[in-house]
């Protein structure tokens, strides 16, 4: 059973790391939506310095490094000041050129393909939008869900997937770099069918990384459709509930979760559970007991590994995070012992 943080400020010294790991951290996730590989790679050196020195080095040869690709998710690019969403207010998207102060840049085939009335989940349904009309190039659209939003948070419309490459020129750039910086896994973004996970495989064997693995992310209701595709492609499934939960009404989420976990495990296939494992936890040093039962529930469905990210990239309380993570997996491997015995 693997348990995995995500690289970030609130984790990002070597002391921190060092006590995840003596916590249990078995490798740790470095998301490149929010800079490359090599602007990053100070943070790789900490992990791997704190690895050196923490109780794990004594169990493993060496932590996993997992890097998230970008891959064909839509982001917001980056704001010169974080911006105040008022609901029932409005604010205008904005394409590569063409943005004033208070817009929000989006990708371009956005822009081009939005219709009156879609809505627009930005940052994993944090901030709610609704495409009211055109303005100028951009669009004009009413907040329904407010808040203050900064740079680079994911984007999607919901209901409805926009497509684009597998591969961004930016995950190609950072796949360049892989080998420099030791990386065994990476996490594939929104696939959609068997091809993505083989464009992927093919862009890795080109550059000599055939050794890395392949982790594909289930995160539209495409990917879900074709679950039955990509298992046989990729080396292991991701469901991930972030940008799942706003493909569907939450409420089936549940039940789509656990048909994704019972299809790899009729196959074979290891999969890992990911997001808001302990997100009461980017606060509080206690996590809520239904988080702890959500942890509990996923290594008893058969989770080969767990992952927690905002917790312990962002969050005030990161060991504590990974300890309540550790702790509450291993006694759900035991009671899957006793249950088998």
């Amino acid at each position: 059973m693997d348990y995995y943080g995500t690289l970030g400020p609130a984790c990002a010294g070597e002391e921190t790391l060092r006590a995840m790991f003596d916590e249990g951290m078995t490798g740790v996730r470095l998301n490149l939506s929010h800079g490359t590989l090599p602007q990053n790679g100070r943070w790789v050196e900490s992990c791997r310095a704190a690895f050196a020195r923490s109780e794990m080095a004594k169990v493993l040869s060496r932590p996993r490094l997992i890097i998230d690709l970008q891959g064909p998710e839509l982001r917001i690019g980056a704001l010169p000041e974080p911006v105040r969403l008022e609901e029932g207010g409005t604010v205008r998207l904005c394409g590569k050129d063409g943005c004033a102060h208070g817009d929000i840049p989006v990708p371009g085939i956005l822009l081009e393909t939005l219709k009156a009335g879609e809505q627009l989940s930005l940052d994993d349904s944090a901030f709610l939008l609704e495409a009211e009309r055109r303005d100028g190039d951009g669009w004009r659209c009413v907040v329904l869900r407010g808040g203050v939003l900064t740079s680079r948070k994911s984007l999607a419309v919901l209901g409805r997937e926009i497509g684009s490459p597998a591969l961004t020129e930016e995950d190609l750039y950072n796949l360049d770099h892989a080998a420099e910086y030791g990386v065994t896994d990476l996490l594939q973004p929104f696939v959609r069918g068997a091809q993505d996970v083989r464009d992927v495989r093919a862009a890795l064997s080109a550059r000599g990384l055939s050794h890395i693995r392949i982790i594909a992310k289930i995160e539209s209701m495409t990917g879900v459709e074709k679950l039955s595709e990509i298992i046989p492609e990729a080396d292991e499934i991701c469901i991930a509930r972030g940008d799942l939960g706003n493909a569907m009404p939450l409420w089936l989420l549940p039940g789509v979760q656990r048909k994704i976990a019972a299809a790899c495990k009729e196959a074979g296939k290891p999969f890992m559970v990911v997001t808001q494992m302990l997100h009461s936890m980017m606060h509080s040093a206690v996590p809520t007991r239904a988080e702890v039962n959500d942890i509990y529930t996923a290594v008893l469905s058969g989770a080969s590994s767990v992952m927690l990210t905002g917790e312990t990239a962002a969050g005030e309380y990161p060991v504590e995070a990974m300890r309540y993570l550790v702790r509450t997996g291993k006694e759900a491997e035991k009671g899957d012992l006793m249950k088998n015995e």
